[in-house]
């Protein structure tokens, strides 16, 4: 016999710089010849050869169960032709195994931005609305296969999330 599901809902709240510094940056445009400062990405592509890269999306919604992470870089994301999504992030405690079920957060992001994620920052997406979206990411070639640690909460805890 199997334990049956719980879905739990996440309020959606719009990103800015102030309420997403705990998971990584919020990028937004600027002037050109401006110099580089804190405001730009700070990246950490160190640990092997970066890949920016488009990735198409399609179907996605708003439910997940699996949340992933990556420890060993920042990983850029934004989305084409100006389209709103959505994430679930989780602080990167990267001496913990686990993502802290009662501080993850979902966020709406515009498609006048794109978001950095911090070293470690768990993260649900992206998620959205729309038929299909195509986003860019910048990580390192072999984040995917060599630094991608899931966690499954319909596993450990049968649960599933909905960003409302």
């Amino acid at each position: 016999m199997s334990t049956p599901k719980t879905v739990q809902q996440l309020q959606l709240e719009w990103v800015t710089s102030e309420n997403f510094q705990r998971y990584g940056q919020v990028i937004f445009a600027s002037l050109d010849g401006k110099t580089y400062d804190g405001e730009d990405a700070q990246l950490n592509l160190q640990n092997g050869i970066p890949r920016f890269y488009l990735m198409r999306l399609e179907n996605i919604g708003r439910k997940f169960h699996k949340i992933t992470r990556h420890v060993q870089c920042t990983q850029c994301l934004g989305s084409l032709e100006g389209k709103d999504w959505l994430i679930a992030v989780c602080p990167p405690y990267n001496d913990v195994n686990e993502p802290a079920l009662e501080e993850i957060a979902a966020f709406r992001i515009p498609g006048n931005c794109f978001i950095k994620l911090h070293e470690g920052t768990w993260h649900a997406g992206p998620h959205f609305d729309h038929e299909a979206v195509d986003f860019y990411n910048l990580e390192l070639a072999d984040t995917n296969t060599v630094d991608h640690f899931t966690h499954d909460f319909l596993k450990s805890h049968q649960l599933e999330f909905e960003m409302l």
